[in-house]
């Protein structure tokens, strides 16, 4: 039997994007705060007092990564982890001070990133790409969980 060619295996290629990502955001963005840490530290400057569950959804974390990220950002002082005012029973998060500042250091960086990570392709080519990796990134999602997909929506 010949061998694969592995150039048409979505999974191949996603796992070679996904290193590349990596090595950029070590070298260009930081060493110390990863980018599903910088998922969560974005999402809470847009709208902090969410609870894990939800910054967990809105960044697409499973329930035990958010709970360890947070743990994480929690331990480094970046984020607080407080009763909700308005029910007890609920915890929210919320940006400290210096979380707030590492967002706004690390956001220039993610930028310049960016830049460089799809600088091989047209501002089309750019949107095409975003808008495909999204599709592709939302019907995963709905694989994951098939509760989350309208009962009127087939699957994928």
């Amino acid at each position: 039997m010949p061998a694969l060619d592995l150039s048409t295996h979505p999974g191949h290629l996603a796992r070679r994007l996904q290193q590349a990502h990596t090595l950029l955001w070590t070298t260009i963005v930081s060493e110390d705060v990863t980018s599903p840490q910088f998922a969560v530290l974005n999402t809470l400057v847009g709208e902090d007092g969410l609870d894990q569950r939800t910054v967990g959804e809105r960044v697409g974390l499973d329930r035990s990564t958010i709970a360890e990220v947070v743990r994480r950002l929690a331990a480094r002082g970046l984020l607080d982890k407080v009763r909700d005012a308005r029910d007890g029973r609920r915890a929210v998060l919320r940006l400290t001070g210096e979380g707030t500042a590492l967002h706004r250091r690390l956001s220039g960086r993610t930028a310049r990133m960016n830049q460089i990570f799809l600088a091989p392709l047209s501002p089309q080519e750019r949107s095409t790409f975003l808008e495909l990796l999204q599709r592709v990134s939302d019907a995963a999602e709905e694989l994951r969980d098939p509760a989350a997909r309208p009962p009127d929506e087939p699957a994928p």
